[in-house]
């Protein structure tokens, strides 16, 4: 099964699956469902025009206008919802770059281009072959445009990495953890979840005292709060170095 490896700033891979292609028709049918959906309600307005304009070609032109959505959802979809549309949404796949940087407006136009070969010529035969041979998964418009697209669901947790989610206005408490290398803080936070899924406070205070004399301070902080603020103090520095 494909992967894509995507390298973190700091130093971190987090792999993402490929997304198959039948996840890829699957969020292509959701999105059908849309359309259809659409082109009843645009059907009904039509027949109530027909009542209010007696000059077909108004008819004609103000459903044509109707249509437009239909034909741009795609790029707008992908633009607005960082590369997805609701079948993406609901499949759980997204659009990103082959590096795995989040694609810019101009690689989702190549792809929307390139739909008319893809999926409306040949009745999507071409684009489902080109995927079916592509060591990415790529129909024409991906490798046009240098994207890939990413199943999102078993993408790996920051749980299990040295990551840790702090906030923009986070203050950090220990300024010298940048002692500690990426695999200090890999080991650290590997045995702080091993000794809080098991309940051993004795081992959460090993570590503690452990760390405290690594880095040479005393704090007043718990076992468990001190180490969360030096695990949050570590990502705060690497981050905005």
């Amino acid at each position: 099964m494909a992967n894509l490896k995507i390298n973190t700033t700091q130093n971190v891979n987090l792999n993402y699956r490929i997304a198959s292609i039948g996840e890829r028709i699957l969020a292509l049918l959701i999105d059908f469902s849309i359309f259809f959906l659409y082109f009843y309600i645009v059907s009904l307005l039509t027949s109530f025009f027909d009542t209010v304009f007696e000059d077909n070609w108004t008819v004609f032109g103000l459903q044509n206008l109707l249509l437009l959505p239909v034909m741009f959802y795609s790029l707008y979809m992908h633009i607005l919802f960082n590369g997805r549309t609701v079948g993406k949404m609901i499949v759980k796949i997204k659009v990103v770059r082959v590096d795995g940087s989040p694609a810019h407006w101009s690689h989702y136009m190549i792809r929307w281009m390139l739909r008319l070969v893809d999926l409306w010529i040949f009745v999507g035969a071409v684009g489902v072959l080109t995927i079916l041979f592509s060591d990415k998964k790529q129909r024409l418009g991906d490798a046009a445009a240098g994207t890939v697209v990413i199943s999102t669901k078993n993408k790996v947790k920051i749980t299990h990495t040295i990551l840790e989610e702090i906030e923009e206005k986070y203050e950090p408490v220990f300024l010298n953890v940048t002692q500690l290398t990426d695999k200090d803080v890999r080991l650290i936070k590997e045995t702080y979840q091993i000794a809080l899924r098991s309940s051993d406070y004795k081992t959460l205070n090993a570590l503690r005292k452990k760390v405290e004399t690594v880095l040479d301070v005393k704090s007043e902080l718990y076992d468990k709060p001190f180490i969360n603020t030096v695990l949050k103090d570590y990502n705060y520095f690497t981050q905005n170095m």
